[in-house]
């Protein structure tokens, strides 16, 4: 018998986005356009956030030896989009940045 949470109901927004929890990005492979979402959560805000272009050919995480052409890329998108990065958790740069890139 599944233990009984006491005290707060689960965020139906967590059930709709098909994530574990509040600021836990999952990988959204049938989705037209995006290609992640999470729903985040700063304090008693929450947002769900779609993220990331579909097929897109990121970076990813850096790699020894990586080639100086994906540590160009990965360079440009972070300086491309430094400020919106710097919004924080409630951005979908701040997300794109620390999964896809």
């Amino acid at each position: 018998m599944a233990a009984k949470r006491k005290g707060k109901k689960r965020d139906p927004r967590l059930k709709k986005a098909g994530v574990s929890g509040f600021n836990k990005p999952k990988r959204t492979p049938s989705h037209p356009k995006k290609s992640h979402i999470v729903v985040a959560k700063v304090g008693s805000k929450i947002k769900t956030i779609r993220f990331g272009q579909q097929g897109a050919k990121t970076a990813g995480k850096p790699r020894k030896g990586e080639s100086t052409a994906m540590k160009k890329k990965r360079a440009s998108f972070k300086a491309r989009h430094r400020r919106n990065i710097a919004k924080g958790k409630m951005s979908a740069a701040y997300w794109a940045d620390k999964v896809k890139w």
